[in-house]
């Protein structure tokens, strides 16, 4: 019985996170990013007006930043509806999956120790001390990153992991709630492995330097992923187009660069994998950027069938019947068609 009241008042916990949200600097819809991706589309807003007479259909920037085409089409509001029944029901069974997975690495690369016990030893000062500060942050994002890339380009190549991951790409229209149409599955995917990678570049730092450095921060998130929210994250799920002028959408992520990869035109299909980096792209071959956004639709193709997900339970159980059809499929050929295809050659000798 006390075992039950734990687990409800952890949950209850979790529900009041949840719904704070806004306030929470680590969570992508903390009102600080949501107010600078404001400013940025307002930016976006004045220079279109002042390039036509209007912007999209819109006179005015409210009706810029909620356009019709999102807000009556019923993919957006499922979006609203997903956000509550993932964040406190998949996020809540899956809470513990990256804490776990980075202290198993933590342990493996730092020698054996115990992440929550381990000795310490006075951290570098003055020049030193910030290099090495700056370095750890810089290593420990572009490995988290490139870990983030690989696991999302196994998503979109292997059938198996699709089926999970089209959950996500099956929004026909985009806001920032469309960033967590994630199924758990997914979820579990990205914790455990950016949590392992996490954990072994912690360890290994410890063991290099004797200390766990600690990354220079803003409202305590550290400052490369704090400029990465604040610079116009909110946009990435939305409709309101941005890319950086020339080489530099190849080293900054902008939100055309997930606007691209979101888009089921066969030019932008299986593009644009990066989170943070879009380099990692450019390097293995899968960049790509378009000047404008005509070709952009967002959504999945039609044989994957991306209308049936128009619930939240659907958006859950579906994935699992297609992979099962999937696992199927592949052990059909080896117990039938080899009968079938010694049948026709005895038929054809006869």
């Amino acid at each position: 019985m006390e075992q039950l009241s734990s687990v409800w008042d952890s949950f209850l916990n979790h529900a009041r996170y949840v719904f704070t949200s806004p306030l929470d600097p680590t969570n992508r819809i903390f009102y600080v990013y949501v107010g600078s991706s404001l400013l940025i589309a307002f930016a976006i807003y004045a220079v279109k007006r002042r390039n036509a007479s209007h912007v999209d259909g819109e006179s005015s920037f409210l009706g810029f930043l909620f356009p019709r085409k999102v807000w009556d089409h019923p993919s957006a509001w499922l979006d609203i509806r997903y956000f509550f029944f993932h964040k406190l029901i998949g996020h809540f069974l899956i809470l513990g999956l990256l804490a776990g997975s980075a202290a198993l690495s933590y342990q493996w690369a730092s020698g054996g120790l115990d992440p929550n016990n381990s000795p310490r030893a006075e951290p570098l000062v003055g020049w030193l001390g910030a290099l090495a500060t700056f370095t750890y942050m810089l290593i420990l994002f572009l490995i988290m990153d490139f870990i983030g890339y690989a696991a999302h380009y196994l998503q979109h190549k292997v059938p198996l992991l699709w089926q999970f991951h089209k959950v996500h790409h099956s929004a026909e229209v985009m806001h920032p709630l469309s960033n967590f149409r994630e199924h758990p599955i997914d979820n579990i995917l990205y914790n455990v492995a950016i949590g392992f990678g996490a954990g072994a570049v912690t360890g290994f730092a410890f063991r290099l330097l004797g200390y766990q450095p600690n990354m220079p921060a803003l409202l305590g998130v550290p400052v490369l992923m704090f400029l990465f929210n604040v610079g116009g994250y909110n946009l990435r799920h939305s409709h309101i187009w941005l890319r950086w002028p020339g080489v530099w959408s190849k080293v900054f992520p902008s939100p055309a660069h997930h606007h691209v990869h979101h888009s089921c035109h066969p030019d932008h299909l299986d593009k644009n994998f990066a989170f943070m980096f879009p380099f990692w792209d450019v390097l293995f071959g899968t960049y790509i950027m378009p000047e404008d956004n005509r070709d952009v639709k967002f959504g999945v193709t039609e044989k994957d069938k991306g209308h049936e997900m128009d619930t939240c339970m659907k958006l859950y159980f579906l994935p699992f019947r297609d992979a099962w059809r999937i696992l199927n499929k592949k052990r059909r050929p080896s117990s039938y068609q080899a009968p079938d295809a010694d049948a026709a050659s005895r038929h054809s000798v006869k």
